[in-house]
């Protein structure tokens, strides 16, 4: 659905004020709500709310993706496709950020660099459709747009766009935030702690020989870090920053912020957005709007991408060329990644821009199963990041990061991976409302194999180097 917005904000609005221009240009993916003074009132009250997030930390989430930027660190991007209103959950919670934290002690011992943790989490609620309605025998329907919109149940009732929802997903932002700063205060998550975790998966997962030896390689560096008091990188705390796409665009307004200090305005509902494949136009109200906030962003780009596309994101999203500004998440499908991501790397990498690449292996290899669920394929997944790492290495460029969908809980909803799911096991436990999702088990055997992309690249440049 494509809106035109009107120059201004909801009569009695507290948001900050906006620069007119981007309300005036179409914007897609949008809601109709079909009570505009209902929606409102729903929008004034979030535009008097407190901001979930402080332009201090959104600032120094810049700071570390900056660090990423200038290939001093590695970018982990993780959460589920659709948060859904009941499953926000404190289990649910701390198994999505456990499962973050042990895939981070994985690439930072391979990687011998920080890794910057970024959950898709605390606002991730909307969702783009392809279509904007869906059939199921005689019926048609307004399709499922996430909790932010409109119910999951195929009734009118619940499909009916409900402005009120902008509300709820506010409330459950503010309690998914407070339980990951719990989680973060909870003195029992320490780096060994994590290490543990991941010695379970490695004694008890189906594939687990396979990633004895590294599990050893950092089982020593602790021990020696223990026993000569050397304190573990800051990336190994349980820090994690919040990410969501920057969708629906009443609901950003409505919490944007001019910060007092520095008089620049943030978006207050996460501490990073990014803007859809579906949704990129660089003359659409998305692009607009990122523009005028200063969050870190961050764009997917499909197959269909063009250098000149690529280029004028960066003119229009990081005019002043910020390392850290602006990540572009590459979702290109393991098919066509090394055919079609070089010449975006190179023509982007030639203007001097110093975005951050990161590959979200999901999207691109998305397909119906036989019995009818969406699924991918973990071979598919891998062999994608396999791609992007080898277009990086082959360009001299930094592979810069991954952006997973994927969540703590034994979910069948990939096929293949250590446990060797198959298509008669998705409707055993496939739980989300939109695209599968790796579970706990697929999660780690992907940050184990690409740490051991990453410990071979590194070994090679070591011999080459020693020649």
């Amino acid at each position: 659905m494509t809106r035109t917005y009107e120059t201004g904000a909801p009569d009695g609005a507290r948001a900050a004020p906006d620069p007119a221009p981007w309300r005036l240009r179409p914007a897609r993916q949008q809601p109709v709500w079909p009570d505009p003074v209902l929606a409102a009132g729903v929008l004034d009250e979030l535009s008097r709310q407190p901001a979930l997030v402080a332009p201090d930390q959104c600032d120094s989430l810049a700071d570390r993706l900056a660090s990423v930027a200038r290939g001093e660190a590695f970018l982990l991007q993780g959460g589920d496709c659709a948060e859904r209103f009941d499953g926000n959950t404190t289990r649910s919670v701390r198994a999505k950020l456990r499962v973050l934290l042990q895939m981070a002690v994985v690439l930072t011992y391979a990687a011998s660099v920080p890794v910057v943790k970024v959950g898709r989490i605390a606002g991730q609620y909307g969702k783009p459709r392809s279509r904007d309605e869906e059939t199921r025998g005689s019926v048609t329907l307004p399709a499922y747009r996430g909790d932010a919109v409109n119910g999951l149940a195929f009734t009118t009732r619940d499909r009916t766009p409900d402005p009120r929802r902008l509300r709820r997903m506010y409330d459950a932002s503010a309690a998914t935030l407070a339980e990951i700063s719990e989680f973060a205060l909870d003195g029992a998550v320490d780096v060994q702690q994590v290490h543990e975790w991941n010695r379970d998966f490695v004694l008890t997962s189906p594939a687990g020989r396979r990633y004895e030896p590294m599990a050893g390689e950092i089982d020593r560096a602790l021990r020696f870090m223990r026993a000569y008091g050397v304190a573990p990188d800051a990336s190994l705390s349980p820090e994690l920053f919040a990410s969501h796409e920057g969708l629906l665009l009443d609901y950003e307004t409505a919490l944007t912020r001019a910060d007092p200090a520095s008089g620049r305005r943030y978006a207050g509902s996460g501490h990073m957005l990014w803007i859809g494949e579906r949704t990129r136009d660089v003359d659409g109200a998305h692009v607009a709007y990122f523009s005028s906030i200063a969050n870190p962003v961050g764009v997917k780009l499909g197959p269909s991408t063009t250098p000149d596309e690529a280029l004028a994101l960066i003119d229009r999203l990081d005019p002043d060329r910020r390392p850290g500004r602006l990540t572009f998440i590459v979702r290109m499908g393991a098919r066509v990644v090394r055919d079609r991501l070089p010449d975006l790397v190179e023509k982007v990498t030639a203007s001097g821009a110093q975005v951050i690449w990161t590959c979200d292996p999901m999207h691109g290899n998305t397909f119906e199963a036989p019995n009818g669920h969406k699924t991918r394929r973990f071979d598919d997944i891998l062999d994608e990041v396999t791609g992007f790492f080898e277009v990086h290495k082959a360009l001299g460029t930094h592979a810069g990061g991954i952006h997973v969908e994927l969540t703590g809980d034994d979910v069948t909803e990939c096929v293949g991976g250590g446990t060797e799911l198959e298509f008669d096991d998705l409707p055993r436990s496939y739980e989300s409302a939109c695209d599968p999702r790796l579970n706990r088990s697929q999660s780690l055997d992907l940050a184990f194999r690409v740490a051991e992309m990453i410990t071979r690249t590194a070994r090679r440049q070591e011999l080459k180097t020693s020649r």
